[in-house]
């Protein structure tokens, strides 16, 4: 099985980098979309799944399962099949309608969650029905994106490839959901240089940053609880944004030619509202945002 995880490991990383247009500094996008299963997710599933296997704690009679908005669990599905292991996701109304096509093909079971938690949102309850399903069963493998620090360890290599590809870049801008992606690259490039600012893009509604309960439909942003993994020295600063701006992100970024997903319209208006607010810091720099996938699965709800 370790040999099976590292072939499928050279089909993740080395995603290319496009620069968008702005008038007023560097802007450029990390297209996460160029990875196995389009989307940044396979990063971290690739990882957690090999650490899984090397610490004997996955076989070949393993059953992983996983509470996931869509990316992460179709990532984990695409990954099990290959390595003919049986893959559970847990899911949400919130999950746009071709992703749930895709899961039921590919996944061993599907389980979708109706009732929300006490926050308006699902991820409290997929985890209690994960923990549940956990406490009657043997020999299953809970991949946790939300607590496993391997989750975040595996996104050193994406970290890594933003320096050597950009020169002199000054600000980050990351979606935030389990904070992983935002917590690997921080990790590792303030190491490299601690004077490349860290900002967390976040959706109203999420309890990442506040305490603020309102309703969210895009998926891939936004958690209904605090993160595992941050630590203030993490990120320099955060922005919250309202749904419409993110759609109205996405289809900025559409009329340029870059069909990409909920996340990626969120940093990219992110970018914009933090010049705003803030034009002074901005003026001239070297940005970048990273687009964690394409705009495919987002057709029928961002923008339609």
């Amino acid at each position: 099985m370790i040999t099976k995880i590292s072939q499928l490991k050279t089909l993740i990383g080395k995603t290319p980098i496009i620069k968008v247009e702005n008038q007023e500094f560097n802007l450029y996008a990390k297209l996460e979309q160029y990875n196995l299963s389009g989307s940044v997710k396979d990063r971290a599933v690739n990882y957690i799944i090999y650490k899984g296997i090397a610490e004997n704690k996955i076989n070949s009679d393993t059953i992983i399962i996983e509470s996931s908005s869509g990316n992460f669990a179709y990532s984990a599905a695409l990954h099990c099949k290959y390595l003919g292991i049986k893959f559970i996701a847990v899911i949400d109304p919130n999950i746009n309608e071709e992703m749930h096509e895709r899961l039921k093909l590919l996944c061993h079971k599907v389980i979708s969650i109706t009732e929300k938690d006490n926050t308006g949102g699902y991820l409290l309850n997929r985890i209690d029905k994960i923990k549940k399903i956990l406490d009657q069963n043997e020999n299953y493998f809970w991949t946790n994106q939300y607590s496993n620090v391997n989750n975040y360890l595996a996104y050193s290599e994406l970290a890594k490839e933003i320096q050597g590809e950009i020169n002199n870049i000054d600000y980050i801008f990351v979606a935030v959901s389990t904070t992983g992606t935002i917590k690997g690259i921080s990790h590792t490039i303030k190491t490299i240089n601690k004077n490349i600012k860290i900002i967390a893009v976040d959706i109203r509604g999420s309890m990442i940053f506040s305490q603020e309960k309102y309703s969210r439909t895009i998926p891939g942003i936004g958690a209904s609880k605090k993160s595992n993994f941050l630590e203030p020295d993490d990120i320099d600063d955060f922005i919250i944004l309202e749904e419409s701006k993110i759609i109205e992100g996405c289809k900025s970024l559409l009329k340029q030619g870059l069909f990409l997903g909920g996340s990626s319209g969120a940093c990219y208006q992110a970018v914009l509202e933090y010049n705003k607010k803030n034009p002074e810091k901005l003026q001239n720099k070297n940005i970048l945002f990273i687009s964690p996938d394409g705009g495919n699965g987002y057709a029928n709800n961002i923008y339609k």
